[in-house]
């Protein structure tokens, strides 16, 4: 059993307190970079907690479709690009071409 908080819950924290926290008490110049971390944060909190689900998916899907027609391909590429847009990109992944 693993001790909580979590790592993804610690990374959220990390997010929370460079933006709700110390962004507003930042000089302008800086908050750019307070920012840019909290985003970094919860990418990676996003990685801890779907990254191992995805990549064994990505594995599934690419093991069973090496020998199969181009649209199976293309519907196997399309579900893993959009596991790695709900990780790096959230709200990118329902995108439907439109």
């Amino acid at each position: 059993m693993q001790n909580r908080p979590s790592a993804a819950e610690l990374l959220e924290s990390l997010a929370e307190l460079l933006e709700g926290t110390l962004l507003p008490a930042l000089p302008p110049e800086l908050q750019h970079r307070a920012r840019v971390g909290a985003n970094l944060a919860r990418i990676l909190c996003r990685e801890v907690e779907l990254g191992p689900a995805a990549a064994r998916r990505e594995h599934e899907l690419l093991a069973a479709v090496r020998d199969g027609d181009e649209r199976a391909r293309w519907e196997a590429l399309t579900e893993i690009v959009r596991a790695d847009l709900a990780i790096a990109k959230p709200g990118y992944d329902g995108w439907e071409g439109e």
